[in-house]
């Protein structure tokens, strides 16, 4: 995956496991709750990747930049 589609399912993780942990608390489940904060985990992680992803593209488009001015 890209570094924006990581960014955008890790969003879409995050915000699953919030509405899963707020219905299962509204309704007493802790499973529910436990599996929501797991996914919003999983979301926040994915979201990280898709961070460091387009750091390092970054910099090696910087690194691929200056290499091509010095030619």
């Amino acid at each position: 995956m890209g570094s924006t589609s990581d960014k955008i399912s890790g969003l879409a993780n995050e915000a699953t496991g919030n509405v899963k942990q707020a219905a299962g608390k509204a309704v007493g489940n802790e499973r529910l709750q436990a599996d929501g904060k797991a996914q919003e985990i999983k979301g926040e992680a994915q979201q990280a990747v898709g961070d460091a992803k387009a750091a390092v593209k970054k910099g090696a488009d910087n690194v691929s930049d200056a290499a091509h001015r010095n030619l």
